[in-house]
């Protein structure tokens, strides 16, 4: 697919006919092309044509006209290319103001090239709304540090004199050329909402993926599943797989594209993404819905958002539905394939035994969880695929099984499925499954982090810091580049500094631990719910959704989705001695001691899930305590040790 619809040098743009470019646009535009679409472009192409003759003599002059942003699934309405300087223009033919969604759209299309575009890296980008028929407006010609300017708002009229007052000012750079810069690859690294919604419109991994090396991973990881569903198929077993990876190495993305690509009826197949965290999957679904329903009112061919939310609740499944619909039906399933995330997260035998007395009134169930889901697939006659996707140091809820209950399932009830793991697994783990067949796979290990595009380095410093090694996390952070790691005690100075770095529609948002009970006095009331759908799919212009800042998300909310840029509130619940970590509950009105040492990890876990929550950049809130001593909830002592231990990690105090 071609990067642009139509491409050209200015020159030659401002040489040819209306018809000429529109016959362009029309012959690469995939979709059904309206007469609403047609009188769009010929505007643009008159208002081009009549601004931009000022600059046909710049030799790299080059412009391209619905221009791919592909992370976004969206297309650039005109991109110019003078001197090394990429300006952005979205027109809004007609419109007689400058709506603020408008200037969303253009700075996050800028944002999208510079931070994702390889050639754009290190260019300057400069995002033009023009609204053909609005008022001029005097705009101050200022950057970001990044070298992407605010956004200028111009009319058809006085657009082009401040690309000329732009040109006067900015860093240019004549090395590279047009041809360079439009054919240089494109290197997403989406969130895992985009994620879902490009692979779910028919996009492939490789082309979301951030780099070469993440591509290729993701891709043989595929690969070897899809090579084990084939030889199960074809030979009549049943295989189980065990994908492990490295922290925010995509095993996430990497069970949504196996699902997606086998997400078919046909030939006897039919796979589906099972997911026992409630807020992803409630989030996922809307998140597809919506888009399928944009992309269908693009198409003329619009659908109601309920017949989309439905497909995607079949792609899509909460793996607590999937379990209790097989409690009483006793058929085999539809699906053949099924993708388990987060599998280490599924019940022990005692903990499923509670829920089923409890909320079943089911007295005497037997199974642990990952024992019964096995045992599900297994009914199938012929063959089946289970694709259990291992992460390791997040477990956050009680009575969580790990791996090694798989295993002990597969030992007593499944030996004659097939068992694959990757290399890297610890063989003491699956040893135990003396009968079955075990085969190890290269392409079942994710090595290469692909969650935070600014750094790698932020988990392994996150680590360090956890495992109270400041030296080594103080090493670490000076290696960190462009992603700023700040504290403050004052949580409107965090507020202030997250806003400030924010642009267009970047997503940020206040998150804070569970316990922490001491948080409210400062606005942070981690007992109120909020609604996943609202706090990370609206606007930032709703009071619900996580850019208000007002409703906090917890490491339950938080957990498998992410932010660009985060506020992580620091209660007194993990404090910070020369003994090393205290754990602390608060009850009634008091903290009280943590003993046990699976809920001790649980609680670090949880601050290990909010701080690798971001993927631009993070500020860390610590109160200051009350000074006055007056609540005994909140001494100053209990703050001051978890802030001098974060210095001494290295991060910047603003």
């Amino acid at each position: 697919m071609k990067r642009a619809y139509y491409e050209a040098t200015l020159i030659k743009f401002l040489q040819s006919s209306e018809d000429e470019i529109l016959g362009e646009l029309a012959r690469n535009n995939q979709y059904t092309l309206e007469d609403l679409q047609r009188n769009a472009w010929m505007a643009q192409v008159q208002i081009l044509q009549q601004g931009l003759n000022q600059f046909k003599d710049y030799p790299t002059a080059h412009i391209a006209l619905e221009y791919s942003v592909p992370r976004m699934g969206k297309r650039v309405d005109v991109i110019v290319f003078l001197n090394g300087i990429v300006f952005v223009l979205e027109f809004k033919v007609g419109d007689k103001d400058y709506k603020r969604y408008a200037v969303d759209q253009v700075v996050g299309y800028s944002l999208d090239l510079k931070n994702f575009h390889n050639a754009s890296h290190h260019l300057t980008i400069v995002p033009i709304l023009i609204a053909t028929a609005a008022p001029e407006q005097h705009n101050n010609i200022r950057k970001y540090e990044d070298d992407v300017y605010y956004p200028i708002k111009c009319n058809r009229r006085n657009y082009s004199a401040y690309i000329g007052a732009v040109i006067k000012q900015a860093k240019q750079n004549t090395n590279i050329s047009a041809k360079d810069w439009i054919d240089s690859p494109y290197k997403p690294t989406p969130n895992i909402i985009e994620a879902a919604q490009a692979l779910y419109a028919g996009h492939q991994v490789e082309d979301i993926s951030r780099s070469d090396a993440s591509a290729f991973n993701l891709k043989l990881t595929a690969q070897s599943i899809f090579d084990i569903v084939d030889s199960s198929k074809a030979n009549g077993y049943k295989s189980i797989c065990f994908v492990t990876g490295v922290p925010g190495a995509g095993k996430t993305l990497a069970g949504l594209n196996i699902a997606n690509k086998r997400y078919t009826e046909k030939n006897g197949e039919h796979a589906v993404f099972l997911s026992g965290n409630v807020p992803l999957v409630s989030v996922l679904q809307e998140a597809l819905a919506r888009d399928a329903v944009d992309r269908a009112k693009a198409k003329q061919k619009p659908i109601k958002k309920s017949a989309a939310l439905s497909e995607a609740k079949t792609f899509i499944q909460n793996i607590h539905h999937f379990r209790d619909e097989y409690l009483s039906n006793e058929t085999p399933p539809s699906e053949t394939v099924a993708i388990f995330d987060e599998a280490q997260r599924a019940w022990t035998l005692e903990q499923t035994q509670k829920f089923m007395q409890k909320k079943r009134n089911i007295l005497d169930f037997d199974q642990s969880e990952p024992e019964f889901l096995i045992s599900v697939l297994d009914r199938h006659e012929s063959w089946a695929v289970i694709v259990c996707l291992i992460g390791n140091g997040q477990e956050i809820h009680t009575g969580e099984a790990g791996i090694s209950e798989w295993f002990a399932s597969v030992n007593k009830s499944f030996n004659h499925w097939h068992i694959y793991v990757s290399e890297q697994l610890d063989n003491t783990q699956y040893n135990m499954c003396k009968e079955a067949t075990i085969t190890t796979k290269p392409g079942l290990h994710l090595s290469v982090p692909i969650r935070s595009y600014r750094s790698e380095k932020v988990s392994a410093f996150v680590h360090a810091l956890l495992e109270e090694n400041a030296i080594e996390a103080k090493a670490i952070f000076n290696e960190i580049e462009n992603y700023p790691i700040v504290i403050t005690r004052d949580i409107t100075q965090a507020k202030r500094w997250i806003n400030s770095h924010a642009r267009a529609e970047e997503r940020t948002g206040i998150i804070a631990s569970s316990s922490g009970g001491r948080l409210k006095p400062y606005g942070i009331n981690v007992k109120e719910k909020i609604d996943p759908q609202a706090w990370f799919l609206n606007d930032k212009y709703d009071v619900r959704s996580s850019n208000f800042l007002e409703l906090i998300a917890t490491e339950f909310d938080i957990q498998g989705l992410e932010l660009d840029w985060a506020c992580v509130a620091w209660d007194a619940d993990l404090r910070h001695a020369a003994t090393g970590w205290e754990y602390k509950n608060f009850m009634g009105t008091a903290w009280r001691n943590v003993n046990n040492t699976v809920r001790q990890n649980y609680l670090l876990n949880s601050y290990r899930v909010l701080l690798t929550r971001a993927r631009q950049g993070m500020v860390i809130f610590v109160p200051e305590g009350d000074v006055d001593n007056i609540d005994e909830t909140r001494r100053p002592e209990f703050y001051d040790s978890i802030y001098n231990y974060l210095l001494a990690c290295g991060i910047t105090e603003i």
